[in-house]
């Protein structure tokens, strides 16, 4: 049976994935506030960055992230699962960063986000996301 509630919630968290990344994507870091529980745990040791809570991994990607030239973050292959209050998700990310230099290079990372979302008064925020690497290459 359709469920349309399960729907609209599905709808938000993808909407919060993307939200997460356009944040990265603009260096709009203080928007993943609206993203975030204030304690979510975050993991980015897979790709070569750090694990902690959320203020803690905000304050280095602002620090870290500029280094690049520019990035960008794709998604797909949302898979939402929704259980009452709470819900997990599994979504695939590209994610080319230019390294910058004479060279030019860029580094294309590929990975998976297993993400965990609790509702909360402001609507579904993230408070797990944990990065599982699937390639890296410098080109």
């Amino acid at each position: 049976a359709f469920d349309a509630q399960r729907k609209v919630a599905e709808s938000q968290i993808q909407q919060l994935l993307i939200d997460y990344s356009t944040a990265i994507d603009t260096r709009q870091f203080d928007d993943l506030d609206h993203v975030f529980t204030a304690d979510a745990y975050i993991d980015y040791r897979a790709m070569g960055g750090i694990d902690g809570r959320f203020p803690e991994v905000k304050a280095w990607l602002a620090q870290v992230l500029p280094n690049f030239p520019a990035y960008a973050h794709m998604l797909g292959n949302f898979d939402v699962r929704i259980d009452g209050d709470t819900a997990s998700s599994r979504t695939i990310c590209f994610n080319p960063m230019v390294l910058g230099g004479e060279q030019n290079q860029i580094l294309y990372c590929g990975l998976w986000y297993d993400d965990e979302f609790i509702r909360t008064a402001e609507g579904w925020r993230m408070s797990r996301r944990v990065e599982t690497k699937c390639f890296d290459k410098v080109v």
